[in-house]
């Protein structure tokens, strides 16, 4: 495990206020990587999400994660539209009103 990278993905998921939602591909951005998918493996690892609310990262297409590791898309989606989050009719969050920039 890459404890620093994990750190600064963390630090950035901190970030996002309840309400809205980023992506796995803008914060893999904003660390300096491509690498989307080890970002996943990061919030996969999330030992807090009282603390570093993962639930509020998604696809680049506003899709919900299949393995989302606290309960399945389900308790995702569930904690999301918790915090407003809305969803379009295809049942992907509408990251046209809900993306939040990471700074």
């Amino acid at each position: 495990m890459n404890t620093s990278f994990f750190q600064r993905v963390f630090t950035l998921v901190k970030q996002i206020p309840v309400g809205y939602v980023t992506t796995y591909g803008a914060i893999a951005k904003a660390i300096g990587t491509k690498d989307a998918r080890r970002v996943g493996h990061a919030l996969h690892a999330n030992a807090d999400p009282a603390t570093i609310p993962c639930h509020r990262v998604v696809f680049s297409d506003g899709r919900l994660a299949s393995g989302y590791v606290f309960g399945g898309p389900d308790e995702q989606k569930k904690r999301l539209e918790l915090e407003g989050v809305g969803f379009t009719v295809t049942n992907t969050v509408d990251l046209a009103k809900f993306s939040y920039p990471l700074k």
